[in-house]
């Protein structure tokens, strides 16, 4: 049943009802391409339900986990960034919102692992968690302010990993005083050991200059040896030119790094989760709007929209995007099975 959903999805059903039906229709191409027996055809939209809702989630997510580890080699300066995303359409008075933490190899192109959690406030336990399932060796770890915990760097720098993490108001009194020493070290150039880099976009009738500053000079931090790894502090300052309305924004960082170059790098392609796997997976399969919440079938199906979406990313022989990689899969069997047995055998 894990196999005709996966094929489903990937072909573009979202719900149970759909998944059924495409399933009945493509009885032949699983017996002759996935060598499925099928001796009692396909479940009904209400067994599949079913037992997705009774699949332990973290059975099947840790299945991903190793799969997603078999079909990619992560290199070491992977730059992996981890989220949260609320699946908007789960929220009902009578079942909690699914909220999927994941994590994304900007590089690599693909989910390594995802962890669920009750509540926004319940990402600071579950990025640990999510952190011992994947295999991150090595890596750039970039998170927003939520991760801004000592508990979490301390398991970044366990798993030997670097990371780049976004300071805001839940660490108040660090925030504020790293915001001041960029202050101060912007009035008074040349006083402060800063290394500066910048970048430069355009397009859309969008002008987009980013200015990136680092610094090892963190003495003066107060408890700095409970963060552990903890060799710098960095600042981006986003100026936007919009219809010749401009606009600036400054960031404020903690990190191991302490190449400028690097921390650049790190800080620019954190937002690849929100473009490649967040705005993906609302746009290519309307997940915001999937009403799938009994029991564990919501966070299962979350689950295989993350391999869906992994397969499409992985089939590079057809240089088409998503969407049309989906919209073909909906009606060419053959390119179908070349997208799912591409990764899978």
């Amino acid at each position: 049943m894990i196999v005709i959903t996966i094929a489903a999805v990937t072909a573009g059903a979202e719900h149970w009802n759909e998944i059924a039906m495409y399933c009945k229709s493509k009885v032949d191409m699983f017996r002759r391409e996935f060598n499925l027996k099928l001796e009692n055809g396909v479940p009904t939209d209400d067994t599949f339900q079913r037992i997705f809702a009774i699949i332990k989630p973290d059975r099947l997510e840790k299945c991903f986990v190793n799969w997603a580890r078999s079909i990619s080699d992560i290199p070491e300066d992977e730059i992996v960034s981890v989220d949260g995303k609320t699946i908007c359409g789960s929220r009902d008075d009578n079942y909690s919102v699914i909220h999927m933490v994941s994590a994304w190899a900007n590089k690599t192109g693909i989910v390594l692992g995802q962890q669920r959690v009750d509540g926004k406030s319940n990402e600071i336990p579950a990025v640990p968690q999510l952190l011992d399932l994947i295999d991150v060796q090595n890596c750039t770890i970039t998170s927003d302010a939520m991760s801004c915990q000592k508990k979490t760097v301390q398991k970044i720098r366990e798993k030997n990993c670097n990371y780049v993490i976004c300071l805001k108001g839940n660490q108040e009194t660090l925030h504020d005083d790293v915001k001041l020493y960029f202050e101060t070290a912007e009035k008074e150039p040349g006083f402060y050991p800063l290394s500066k880099t910048s970048t430069l976009d355009k397009g859309h009738g969008r002008i987009e200059k980013r200015e990136y500053f680092l610094t090892t000079d963190i003495e003066w931090i107060e408890n700095r040896d409970e963060w552990a790894g903890l060799n710098a502090i960095g600042m981006v300052r986003s100026t936007r030119i919009v219809d010749e309305t401009e606009s600036v924004e400054d960031r404020y960082f903690i990190t191991s790094l302490t190449d400028v170059q690097l921390f650049s790098e790190a800080a620019r392609k954190h937002w690849g989760i929100e473009n490649n796997l967040h705005w993906c997976l609302d746009v290519n399969f309307n997940e915001d709007n999937c009403r799938m919440r009994k029991d564990n079938s919501g966070e299962n199906l979350a689950v295989i929209r993350h391999i869906a979406l992994n397969l499409y990313k992985s089939f590079t022989k057809a240089k088409l995007s998503m969407k049309a990689k989906r919209f073909r899969c909906s009606f060419d069997d053959q390119f179908l099975c070349n997208v799912i047995l591409n990764k899978f055998c």
